[in-house]
């Protein structure tokens, strides 16, 4: 299971979500250009001490991540007609969030594997990107068994 993130504009939400990727043990993908730079204090702040264990991969483009993706892409999309809730995820699936400004372009609409939606009341535009990725993520990985286990007494992981 990973996360990408397309061409991220808040340093806060992006810093959230590597986050979220390093306290589930999964794997991030930055689809440049970010819309901040990258060193920003805020990036930091939201991230805490949680981006130096994160496992991360920042690609130049999307052509140069798309050379490089395994798996399904799973976008997350207020357009999507498939609820979350109603998709089976699987072990090698990226979950894929948009800029929050633009979301993604047509042709990574167009090339997705999957488009899901989070439902929500009839007058709400959309979620945080933050949280979107934190409920997705959640069940995907509440499907596929991905959580990581805790540690045991004797540090095995064994219950």
């Amino acid at each position: 299971m990973r996360i990408a993130l397309f061409q991220p504009d808040i340093p806060q939400n992006t810093g959230t979500i590597l986050r979220l990727a390093a306290c589930t043990g999964i794997a991030a993908d930055i689809i440049e250009p970010c819309g901040f730079v990258w060193s920003s204090a805020r990036l930091r702040r939201a991230g805490m001490d949680y981006l130096d264990g994160v496992t991360m991969v920042r690609h130049a483009s999307w052509d140069a991540y798309n050379i490089a993706s395994r798996g399904r892409l799973v976008l997350l999309t207020t357009k999507g007609i498939t609820a979350y809730t109603d998709f089976a995820f699987r072990q090698d699936d990226t979950l894929l969030l948009g800029s929050e400004s633009a979301g993604v372009p047509d042709p990574v609409h167009e090339i997705a594997d999957a488009r899901l939606r989070i439902p929500m009341a009839p007058a709400a535009r959309s979620l945080n990107i933050a949280l979107a990725a934190a409920m997705v993520l959640g069940e995907a990985l509440r499907q596929t068994g991905g959580f990581p286990r805790p540690q045991t007494v004797d540090g095995t992981g064994d219950e």
